[in-house]
């Protein structure tokens, strides 16, 4: 089964497409990063996979079902941008909202939900700022803890938004390191990506966009100087050391 399939996807902001009939599979067990330019669309794609954003055409199976049949056993960890840090919320908090989705409804988390969280923070090496505020912590902290929640969630699909950006290196290593311990665990992986120089390192499938899809696959079938030049265009300059030659 495929984690992910896509059929025909188009998205329109105000008239302008902002995705064209887009087509691809994810295998269940992948980690998979969706690659492109500024304004390729690939936001835009993974909320539309949650139907956070409206689709103009086309169909969306995940793990076999439509969306709503399998919500819960998804995760999503949105931009930083998006997130308000000024709310007043602790980080075990935070992440213990993640285990709501298995409550019972009307129950309040319980022992076994506090101590399944704790033990999320300590994976992402979070635990000794379980009492912070989140709007006190780092950039490369806050996504740690936001990782966390999406583990605290128990799922078998996590899209992460950009999860990378404006992060330490430290902190950079420890999620992927996190993922990819997830994949070997036969759990679906999609990131969305900016830094083409790690592609290859990180992930096993790409999707390469810029509003329409340009190739998806096995990374090193996608990533590829032919591929690249026709998802960027003239913005080649800056491409010559990333993209190994063929």
């Amino acid at each position: 089964m495929n984690a992910v399939e896509v059929r025909d996807l188009s998205v329109s902001y105000f008239g302008e497409e902002a995705l064209t009939k887009v087509n691809f599979t994810i295998p269940k067990g992948a980690l998979a990063g969706i690659i492109g330019p500024n304004g390729a669309g690939k936001s835009t794609l993974l909320k539309a996979i949650l139907n956070l954003i409206p689709k103009s055409g086309g169909e969306i199976t995940i793990l076999g079902s439509p969306l709503k049949e399998v919500r819960k056993q998804i995760a999503y960890v949105p931009q930083r941008s998006a997130i308000d840090w000024d709310f007043p919320i602790r980080v075990k908090e935070a992440v213990l909202i993640g285990t709501y989705p298995s409550i019972r409804f009307l129950k309040r988390p319980g022992r076994k939900e506090k101590e399944f969280a704790l033990k999320c923070l300590e994976k992402v090496d979070m635990l000794e700022f379980q009492n912070r505020q989140i709007g006190e912590l780092s950039g490369g902290q806050q996504q740690r803890v936001f990782l966390a929640r999406a583990l605290a969630q128990q799922t078998d699909l996590f899209l992460l938004d950009e999860p990378f950006v404006g992060i330490d290196v430290a902190s950079e290593e420890v999620i992927v390191r996190i993922l990819k311990e997830l994949r070997d665990a036969g759990k679906t992986i999609i990131v969305v990506h900016h830094d083409l120089s790690k592609a290859e390192k990180y992930f096993d499938e790409l999707l390469l966009l810029n509003k329409e899809l340009i190739s998806s696959g096995d990374v090193n079938d996608v990533f590829t100087p032919k591929n690249i030049a026709k998802a960027y265009g003239g913005q080649l300059s800056f491409l010559e050391e990333m993209v190994k030659p063929t």
